[in-house]
């Protein structure tokens, strides 16, 4: 009983968010819930709480720092000629309304692969692409869901990506291992959720003609073009770049960006790199005035951020840190080795555990390291097999605790990831009020890879896929006693 209470407050926040409570409501109700029963229950006191609280919020310090320069970024790109130059190249490929979620989607994977970051990927290509999406007469929920998922495709599979790097050496495996491992099943997913977001665009009758860009600006009647320029003063700015035309090198420092995180330096770096080229190419082209207007569409960015995304990030940490001081996953931990039957299970519940995990702390790099060195001593004491073979199954144990942390991240509207993408989005595109659930119900990608890693992982399909299958019983089987594993 005191176990399934110790739950109360995410399934309470799952409630409210399904019942359209504001998430800026919701998580501070939930987290006082989580201290409540941390006193009552497990009876710490005001200040062991207090100090959970923040402390586990205080890590989350350096996103919140890369939260408002991400804001910044997506401001200056959409303001200073950055976005409209990609727009214009796009619609000289032939992109349209029906093409536009598809090509998002492809180019945010191959962004994120390169750069390791979802983030940084997001705040560069939303601004760009939901414009883009408008333009053509697409559907812009899609065209988010799509960004969001290519986005976070390359941060769970990147070998330069901070929580491939982390997940595989909790579990004690290769880098390049894993990302072999896995391989062949994220691009299999990443083609079929391109196939479907072609598919839906198909059924929603999404033109399929490549749109005049200065004619489908013009047809924006009067009253949104009031409402962008009270909300968002920059897009205005980037649809009339896109009718007057801006130089094609603009488009630089969005290349700087990714060549630099490449190269390998740090996230904060290229951001800030992609915002100092921009003034300095933007003066260069005329699209940017002066640095006093320029400084003031940076800190209209810091302002935005600090509005909504960092507040809710950081009643989110708060959360998560009360929950992990009630020990609140132990049971859960138990449950799942009283009813493995075998390996296959037994990963199967491994994977379960960092879902749930992932859920509660809002935090997939806080799920990968409460987690994982969980589900590693499950299968290292609880399986016997060979050392080849045992090195396959904490493959598959990076593997889920990395996918159901980043990809699985997606399907979780009150997720640190989903506030970021939510917020960002309704900040540089006023004319939709974006909620998550409306976001995660399509981002195929995410949905396709979390359910068919399940799928494959319990049926033993995954033999089908080069590279991905596990080692079958007899070859690993379970110990006849099994082993509690520690406390989360």
């Amino acid at each position: 009983m005191i176990a399934f209470l110790k739950l109360t407050p995410i399934i309470s926040l799952v409630a409210m968010l399904l019942r359209g409570m504001d998430i800026l409501i919701a998580a501070p109700l939930a987290t006082v819930l989580a201290a409540l029963l941390a006193f009552l229950l497990d009876h710490k006191s005001l200040q062991e709480i207090t100090d959970a609280a923040i402390n586990n919020a205080k890590e989350l310090m350096l996103i919140l720092f890369l939260l408002m320069v991400a804001y910044a970024m997506g401001e200056i790109f959409m303001a200073t000629g950055v976005g409209a130059s990609i727009i214009s190249l796009s619609m000289n490929l032939g992109v349209s309304g029906k093409t536009v979620a598809v090509v998002a989607l492809l180019l945010t994977a191959v962004l994120s692969t390169a750069t390791g970051t979802s983030w940084g990927t997001f705040a560069a290509c939303v601004p760009v692409f939901v414009w883009l999406s408008h333009i053509t007469g697409g559907d812009p929920v899609l065209t988010v869901a799509a960004i969001a998922g290519g986005s976070c495709f390359g941060d769970n599979i990147g070998l330069i990506s901070d929580t491939t790097v982390l997940s595989s050496g909790i579990q004690n495996v290769e880098v390049v291992d894993r990302v072999r491992h896995q391989g062949v099943w994220s691009l299999l997913c990443l083609i079929l959720a391109s196939a479907l977001f072609y598919v839906a665009a198909s059924n929603m009758g999404l033109p399929s003609e490549s749109s005049d860009a200065t004619k489908a600006i013009a047809t924006i009647p009067p009253e949104i073009w009031e409402v962008l320029r009270t909300k968002r003063a920059s897009a205005v700015a980037l649809l009339q770049q896109v009718q007057s035309g801006v130089p094609l090198y603009m488009i630089i420092p969005l290349v700087l960006v990714v060549a630099l995180a490449v190269y390998g330096v740090s996230t904060m770096a290229c951001l800030f790199a992609g915002l100092f080229s921009a003034l300095v190419l933007g003066l260069l082209a005329g699209t940017v005035q002066s640095v006093d207007l320029f400084l003031n569409l940076v800190q209209k960015g810091f302002a935005d951020a600090g509005s909504w995304s960092v507040a809710m990030s950081m009643w989110t940490g708060a959360f998560g840190g009360i929950m992990k001081l009630m020990n609140a996953f132990e049971p859960i931990s138990r449950l799942i080795l009283a009813t493995a039957r075998n390996v296959r299970t037994l990963l199967f519940n491994n994977g379960l555990l960092c879902l749930l995990c992932n859920a509660a702390l809002g935090d997939c790099t806080g799920q990968i390291v409460t987690v994982g060195p969980v589900i590693r001593e499950m299968v290292e004491e609880n399986v016997e097999g060979s050392d080849s073979d045992l090195y396959k199954l904490r493959l598959r144990n990076a593997t889920l605790s990395d996918a159901f942390g980043v990809l699985g991240s997606q399907l979780i509207p009150w997720h640190g990831y989903m506030i970021f993408y939510t917020g960002l989005a309704m900040a540089v595109y006023p004319l939709h009020k974006f909620t998550p659930m409306e976001i995660i119900s399509k981002n195929y990608l995410c949905l396709i890879a979390v359910f068919s890693m399940m799928i494959l992982t319990i049926t033993g399909w995954d033999r089908f896929i080069p590279l991905f299958g596990l080692p079958s019983e007899p070859q690993v089987h379970l110990k006849k006693d099994i082993v509690s594993a520690k406390q989360i």
